[in-house]
């Protein structure tokens, strides 16, 4: 049986106004607003140093801002927050569990922190961890960790659930076997933050809207030479154009008519392939429109 998660809190679930933290010359955030609401499910998207984990561990109460403010189910930190913390589940980028207890004992170890909540073999079936409830947590593959990680997250029945990166390491296969878990949270909206600042804010499918194609073309070229933008631009199906370190990418609304024809541009032109590969756009690919970077770049 999966244990029904309290009723949010009605209204705004969190709220961050003005948010801005700097660790002596690096600015970590800079004049964030944030505002996500009770029911919503909402992702924060960026490379590494944008300020994601920063924004989200004050969120949660393990870090203090330089300055702005942070509401957490209408409350600020400071004040009553013993009680605040019984409504949150939070699961940290890395977790450390004692590794000589059991899936179970873990389980009821942090089930005790809380005031309420399912039973530790409720959550344990939540994660389909049973075959491994009596194993101890050193003999666990990352995924099986991560899993674990989730469920002392839910424990408590949370009203507001924190995840940051919780697929962060993990094998494809196991990626995808952990999304699946948490796939009743999956991102309704999505910010992507840049150097502590939002640039974009929506859902998923309008943020990729926004790229006005379906498909993303990349290529590079055997030779150092270099093909005319425009030309490109030109080609049926393409909506947009350019090269940035020796790479073309190209937007594709329909990649059935576009890459024949840009095929037989290249030929056309007497340019030999080096690299080519498609797929179909992603929010990676939303953050590249907005900066030129790739996310993996930092």
């Amino acid at each position: 049986m999966i244990p029904r998660m309290r009723t949010p809190h009605q209204g705004i679930a969190l709220q961050v106004r003005n948010l801005r933290k700097a660790y002596q010359d690096v600015v970590a955030v800079d004049g964030l607003d944030l505002e996500v609401h009770s029911g919503e499910c909402f992702g924060l998207l960026g490379p590494n140093g944008a300020g994601k984990t920063t924004t989200v561990e004050i969120c949660e109460g393990l870090n203090t801002p330089d300055s702005g403010e942070v509401l957490v189910l209408g409350r600020g930190w400071g004040h009553q927050d013993r009680e605040l913390r019984q409504r949150l589940g939070i699961s940290l980028q890395e977790t450390q569990f004692s590794e000589k207890l059991t899936v179970d004992e873990t389980v009821q170890l942090f089930r005790s922190f809380y005031d309420r909540g399912p039973s530790p073999a409720e959550v344990i079936a939540m994660v389909q961890l049973q075959e491994k409830a009596q194993s101890r947590v050193g003999s666990l593959s990352g995924g099986q960790k991560q899993r674990l990680a989730l469920a002392c997250a839910l424990v408590g029945d949370p009203e507001l659930l924190f995840l940051d990166e919780p697929t962060t390491g993990l094998d494809p296969q196991s990626r995808r076997q952990l999304w699946e878990l948490i796939e009743r949270f999956k991102a309704d909206r999505v910010a992507i933050v840049d150097h502590g600042r939002m640039i974009a804010l929506g859902t998923p499918q309008a943020l990729i809207a926004r790229l006005e194609a379906e498909h993303v073309v990349e290529f590079a070229l055997a030779e150092p030479s270099a093909i005319d933008e425009t030309l490109l631009r030109a080609i049926d199906g393409v909506c947009a154009a350019e090269r940035r370190n020796g790479t073309y990418r190209l937007q594709v609304s329909e990649l059935h008519r576009a890459m024949p024809s840009l095929l037989a541009e290249l030929r056309r032109q007497g340019a030999q392939l080096a690299e080519l590969r498609t797929h179909s756009a992603t929010l990676e690919d939303v953050f590249v429109s907005l900066t030129g970077r790739h996310l993996r770049d930092e």
